[in-house]
């Protein structure tokens, strides 16, 4: 699990193909990788990855060809920099949401404008997840936690401030670019636990008559 709140940015040093899938090797630029240690999580660009070697500078990490498919990584050159944040731990500072790291889907950016010193960005989700993105609700972008201006139909839109720009690839963002999107996770769980849109709600069973009334010692 995550925060959404990013620990250092990183930049993509190779990429391997290995049997019809990826692996990358991460430099990790300020990230603190003292207590690092194999078969641990960074969240890179959003994506949950397993550190499966520490060269001493970064991570080798495999790439899915499911990871690849719903999300940016597959897109990714050498030299491309990446948000990464550690795995979250008991003593970690709850700044952001609670972050999983499974991208649900790639969006795109699709007008950028300057508020002051502030930026704003129309962002266009996949049709399948808008319902899941609210107003003034929190969502993950790129690694990066953020919260919904405002929602008019697949798109959303954000204020983002000047510090969260600087310290993350944000300042790289620009119209037409692809970015990945994870949905609030309490969004996604009350899904499935309430009655999906569409389908009838099961009618209450009433079984109040007179046998039951009189099981119950109410009538004689």
């Amino acid at each position: 699990m995550f925060t959404g709140i990013i620990n250092a940015i990183g930049h993509i040093q190779a990429i391997t193909p290995i049997g019809g899938d990826l692996r990358l090797r991460i430099g990790t630029g300020k990230l603190d990788m003292s207590h690092v240690a194999l078969g641990d999580s960074i969240a890179t660009n959003g994506v949950c990855l397993t550190v499966v070697e520490l060269p001493g500078d970064g991570f080798w990490a495999d790439v899915s060809c499911e990871t690849l498919s719903h999300s940016t990584l597959i897109t990714l050159a050498k030299g491309d920099r990446v948000n990464l944040e550690k795995a979250l731990t008991p003593s970690t500072p709850m700044g952001g949401h609670i972050v999983s790291g499974h991208v649900d889907g790639v969006g795109e950016i699709i007008d950028h404008s300057m508020d002051g010193r502030s930026h704003r960005y129309t962002v266009k989700a996949p049709s399948s997840l808008s319902r899941y993105i609210a107003k003034k609700g929190s969502i993950c972008l790129d690694g990066v936690s953020l919260t919904s201006n405002d929602v008019d139909g697949d798109l959303f839109y954000l204020n983002i401030v000047p510090h969260t720009v600087q310290e993350t690839t944000l300042c790289e963002w620009q119209t037409g670019r692809k970015i990945n999107i994870e949905v609030d996770v309490v969004a996604r769980y009350l899904e499935r636990l309430l009655p999906s849109a569409g389908e009838p709600t099961p009618a209450a069973q009433n079984n109040l008559n007179l046998d039951f009334l009189a099981q119950h010692g109410f009538v004689k």
